[in-house]
């Protein structure tokens, strides 16, 4: 999964134009975050087809202006499991600079380090035989 960083002028339906241009592209939108308040705003959108989202968004004028791979994990919706994934990452020396919740309670990290977060979070390792 990718994450896709949007800037966005931070003003009503700024989020519609580009949920619209994605979706036009038959591309998911499986999570969403909006940050730095202010005249303009930083769009994070996760989505399985970055090329397609990326090519959708141009032509609509909305352009991505970074995207990253980032580990998804399927969390169990109780207390304290955000904090042992956390803890987990933080024992390894991982250093998280981005996390927000997807669809079907998982949750988005970002870090450096990308191979080792998946390691320790236990994503993209062989099924056991």
């Amino acid at each position: 999964m990718m994450d896709l960083t949007i800037e966005v002028d931070n003003e009503p339906g700024a989020l519609a134009a580009v949920a619209h241009a994605v979706s036009d592209a038959g591309v998911n939108i499986a999570a969403a975050t909006c940050t730095q308040p202010g005249d303009r705003a930083e769009l994070h959108i996760l989505v399985p087809h970055a090329e397609a989202a990326r090519h959708a968004l141009g032509i609509s004028n909305l352009a991505v202006t970074s995207e990253r791979e980032v580990v998804v994990v399927e969390a169990r919706d109780e207390p304290g499991e955000l904090a042992d994934m956390a803890r987990k990452v933080a024992e390894a020396g991982i250093n998280i600079d981005l996390v927000y919740v997807a669809t079907r309670n998982r949750v988005v990290f970002g870090a450096e380090d990308i191979e080792g977060l998946k390691a320790v979070l236990g994503v993209g390792a062989p099924a056991p035989a």
